[in-house]
């Protein structure tokens, strides 16, 4: 069992940047990949980025490539994702997932555990 709690999410502007944090307890937490994923308002949730299980891989969408970072760090048992260059299109929860296999699909299938969720507000 894995539980995760994010933070850090909230209103800034175009351009800011804000630093996502997913906290997750439970022995387990190494054996998965981990990933975030967002929900827009009237969207499908989708993908966002992901790591392995050692962090040494990542992978992102298109839409947020060269602007959003991943990173690990399992002694502390922490998932971040530091988010630049904001738009108000990134505006949407953000959720921390725990998935079976490493994969930049948006198939929430995979996904074993979810997080509840940080809102971040993007304004123009």
């Amino acid at each position: 069992q894995v539980q995760l709690l994010e933070s850090g999410g909230e209103l800034v502007q175009a351009g800011g940047s804000l630093r996502l944090s997913c906290a997750a307890s439970g022995r387990t937490f190494t054996n998965y990949p981990m990933a975030w994923f967002r929900h827009a308002p009237g969207k499908e949730r989708e993908f966002v980025a992901a790591c392995s299980t050692s962090g040494a891989n990542t992978g992102y969408a298109e839409s947020v490539k060269g602007r959003f970072t991943i990173s690990r760090d399992n002694a502390k048992m922490t998932v971040n994702m530091q988010m630049n260059s904001l738009k108000p299109e990134d505006t949407a929860i953000y959720y921390c997932a725990a998935t079976e296999y490493y994969s930049f699909s948006s198939d929430t299938s995979r996904v074993r555990y979810w997080g509840q969720g940080t809102q971040v507000t993007v304004s123009s």
